[in-house]
């Protein structure tokens, strides 16, 4: 990396750095609350495990872009890694993913039991929803909100993360087409990424055209990611002790079919798509187009 990138690199990072900051604050007001304890503690346990918080703080950026109140989106983007959080909790159970650690922690299950953390994931995932309902002081009216939801459940169901995660269940013990691959991360991994980019444009009052500017731009980010998070787990690249490799399951990835250079080669060619869909903003969609470059730069 040249002395001007790594600077940019490291400004980059402490801009993300701070937008994690408003997230774990707005978390710690809006995470669940009530009268199951046991429950209570799993689902924190899990929401506030050590994480960069991409999907919220990509909200926050694309409001800030389309000239939104990004401060004004925070429980929205809260809404949103409950949303993660909770599909990661259900990912690492022994009947799917089978994941003993997440986040650099014993997975949930480990530590609280596989009966506790279903409860956790959904009381999480029924939190997300209801603070979508109820609204905030200075946030998106009803209607706005309605649509946010609409967006998440989508992302979330039987056309999005399910049907990634059911289409990679059924080719456990078998190898897979490369269709077929990109049809489970862009569910799996991507559906969230849009959805975070539909709220914060939502949030904007942004045109429709703008809304599905930066949603295509999410779309390749999501599955960039992804592939990037591959190459590290195949490669050793990453820098945090503890890292868990969640692929235990699966029998084909990206790196397989195209190596460690030509599955980086397809992350890059993700995000020059990503960029070109940003063209229309101009110099003010520049927080984008760091992301995208902190997505395919990142060691961990």
């Amino acid at each position: 990396m040249s002395e001007v990138a790594a600077g940019v690199f490291l400004s980059l990072e402490t801009t993300l750095a701070e937008r994690q900051r408003q997230v774990e604050e707005a978390l710690l007001e809006w995470a669940p609350a009530g009268e199951t304890p046991a429950i209570l503690e799993a689902a924190r346990y899990s929401l506030f495990a050590p994480s960069r918080r991409l999907r919220p703080v990509l909200a926050l950026l694309v409001a800030d872009v389309l000239g939104g109140d990004a401060h004004s989106v925070l429980p929205a983007a809260c809404a949103i890694e409950m949303l993660h959080t909770s599909s990661l909790m259900l990912d690492d159970l022994p009947c799917m993913g089978d994941a003993r650690q997440r986040r650099g922690r014993p997975a949930c299950h480990i530590t609280f039991g596989e009966a506790n953390t279903v409860l956790a994931s959904f009381t999480l995932l029924n939190r997300a929803f209801e603070v979508l309902a109820q609204g905030w002081p200075g946030g998106p009216v009803a209607t706005t909100r309605h649509e946010i939801a609409q967006d998440l459940g989508r992302a979330a169901g039987p056309s999005g993360m399910i049907a990634g995660l059911a289409s990679e269940l059924a080719m456990t013990g078998g190898g897979m087409r490369f269709e077929t691959l990109e049809f489970i991360h862009h569910r799996k991994t991507g559906a969230l990424f849009i959805a975070a980019a539909a709220l914060g444009a939502r949030a904007a009052g942004a045109a429709p055209w703008a809304q599905r500017a930066v949603t295509g731009y999410a779309r390749n980010l999501g599955l960039a990611f992804e592939i990037v998070d591959e190459v590290i787990d195949a490669s050793g690249e990453a820098e945090t002790p503890g890292r868990a490799v969640q692929r235990e399951r699966k029998t084909t990835s990206f790196v397989s079919f195209a190596g460690l250079a030509g599955a980086r080669q397809i992350a890059d060619e993700l995000i020059a798509a990503g960029q070109e869909a940003l063209q229309a903003f101009g110099p003010a969609a520049e927080p984008l187009r760091d992301l995208a470059r902190y997505v395919v730069a990142r060691k961990r």
